[in-house]
């Protein structure tokens, strides 16, 4: 008779049903839990440094993001989204997000001058306006260090006093002076003169600390021109929190706070340092009012527009003859043929421009084109607004054209022998064949490619950048803009990566104009290309 306890339950040997079991399922479960255990720890930080911030957007999109992965992955209802749900979560981060931010940003002004909040503005307002107390007298002072901090021990009246950016001087009884120099203090470390001298980076910070006198910050900050003496400066500015305004103490002028994020005076006159504000479509209309960008804009739209479909056509055009003489089976040597025309496209597009530039240079001692073609007259290729846009044209052409060699030389090989030999039976002879039969079934297969190229060359950085740098430049406007330039380097340019003043918003709103114009643009395109292939 078997056991009352153990009485319908099934025997165990060794328990190695629940070994098998644990083996067969047990591991995978943990696997899963390990990694959703990563992906939670490393969502849940973006979301508490978005929180530290004050990045709201990215703080609710990231937790819907970890949420949403594991409902998906914890879920048995779920199965095709587990394999969906990858793909969206890098298209919404690192598609759309993308364009939320950059949309995001033109609605700012955003920029030089506009890169912080109202505070960090008004705190750098009064550094800048900072100016020695007269009559203030230079206290012996001795540079501190400690985990990377720096401060400043001050001998005045006998006693000394230490202090850093963000502690105002205090008394340190404990401190050891060595005649009018601190040579210990509990708890820092003493920077000597050699160690100062010898690294710049330190001689900077020291420049640039200001140790506060006390609490009241209108008594003012200890700073150091050399290191070895501190001097009292005090801003020229006034801070009123509640007015929101900066008044200068010396001339008694107002500087109220102004909606697009400015201190202005009643005369106009204007603070150097503003803060990020929400402008609206400012930037957008901007693009199109400004006298600087106005004329320049339109200039360089069209001459966007010309220079990519003439870029696409004489490339392809002059592709498609060369694919059509060299997929001729009586030329000899083809191989060789198409492996030397296909040369430019394998060196780099940026080192093939410098090379053409210094070619094309006007200067008789490597202008090497005016040379050998022109008898060594002095053409000025790059500086002339014609000349120069018929180089770019010119030299992409030479950097493109092999590309569209291969494609059509593809395309060629895989035409449909039936439909060919249907229109042969019909009486189309070669001229017929290639003009009216042939074009069509090319340009199924290169049309969408066409169309890549096109948006390709739409936003030709390099081209334009390493041959001209969009010069020369224009005459009429203060903008550091030229007659080769392209949209997509007048975005550059605006936004001050080469140097000069950024304007993060007007480059952002320039930015999502291209993107919507070569979006309209292509989806033309592919809706005609579709069209095309309905009728064949």
């Amino acid at each position: 008779m078997p056991d009352a306890g153990t009485q319908g339950s099934p025997p165990r040997l060794g328990g190695e049903p629940h070994a098998r079991a644990w083996r067969g399922t047990g591991w995978g479960f943990i696997v899963k839990l390990v990694i959703m255990a990563a992906i939670n720890a490393v969502g849940l930080a973006i979301v508490w440094a978005s929180y530290v911030e004050g990045s709201w957007g990215i703080l609710v999109g990231m937790l819907a993001l970890t949420v949403a992965a594991d409902w998906v992955y914890f879920s048995k209802r779920s199965l095709p989204s587990k394999y969906i749900f990858p793909g969206m979560a890098f298209l919404l981060v690192f598609q759309l997000f993308t364009m939320v931010y950059t949309f995001n940003v033109a609605m700012t002004n955003y920029g030089t001058g506009h890169n912080s909040t109202q505070d960090q503005a008004v705190d750098a307002l009064l550094i800048q306006n900072e100016r020695a107390v007269d009559g203030s007298p230079a206290y012996p002072l001795t540079i501190l260090q400690r985990d990377g901090e720096l401060g400043f021990a001050v001998v005045a009246g006998g006693q000394v006093q230490v202090g850093s950016a963000d502690s105002p001087l205090a008394s340190a009884p404990d401190a050891t002076v060595d005649g009018d120099q601190v040579t210990a203090v509990s708890g820092w470390d003493v920077v000597d003169r050699a160690t100062l001298l010898g690294d710049q980076a330190l001689q900077r910070q020291v420049l640039d600390l200001r140790v506060p006198v006390s609490e009241d910050a209108d008594d003012g900050s200890i700073r150091t021109r050399e290191g070895t003496r501190g001097t009292v400066y005090r801003s020229m500015l006034e801070w009123d929190p509640q007015a929101e305004t900066l008044t200068d103490t010396e001339t008694r002028v107002v500087y109220r706070a102004r909606d697009n994020g400015r201190f202005v005076a009643d005369d106009g006159t204007a603070l150097p340092v503003g803060w990020q504000v929400y402008v609206g479509f400012d930037n957008f209309v901007r693009g199109f009012t400004d006298t600087n960008y106005a004329a320049p804009f339109w200039r360089i739209a069209a001459w966007t527009f010309a220079f990519a479909i003439l870029t696409v056509a004489t490339s392809f055009l002059m592709g498609l003859v060369m694919a059509i003489i060299f997929n001729d089976p009586r030329v000899q040597g083809r191989n060789v043929l198409r492996m030397l025309f296909i040369l430019p496209y394998a060196f780099p597009a940026f080192l093939s421009a410098l090379l053409w530039r210094g070619m094309l240079n006007a200067n008789p001692d490597y202008g090497i084109i005016n040379d050998l073609f022109f008898f060594g007259t002095r053409i000025e290729w790059l500086n002339d607004p014609w000349l120069a846009k018929l180089a770019i044209i010119g030299v992409n052409l030479w950097l493109s054209f092999p590309y569209w060699f291969l494609v059509c030389t593809g395309a060629l090989q895989s035409l449909p022998s039936d439909v060919l030999e249907a229109a042969r039976i019909d009486g189309a002879g070669r001229w017929r064949t290639w003009t009216s039969v042939m074009p069509p079934l090319l340009l199924i297969s290169t049309a969408p490619l066409i169309i890549a190229s096109f948006a390709f060359n739409f936003n030709n950085f390099t081209i334009i950048y390493m041959l001209t740098e969009g010069h020369p430049r224009f005459t009429d406007t203060s903008a550091v803009l030229g007659h080769t330039d392209i949209l997509i380097t007048m975005i550059y340019q605006i936004s001050g990566v080469a140097g000069g003043r950024a304007d993060y918003g007007l480059a952002s709103a320039l930015s999502i104009i291209v993107f919507l114009v070569v979006g309209v643009i292509s989806a033309f395109a592919f809706r005609r290309t579709r069209r095309l292939e309905e009728i064949l």
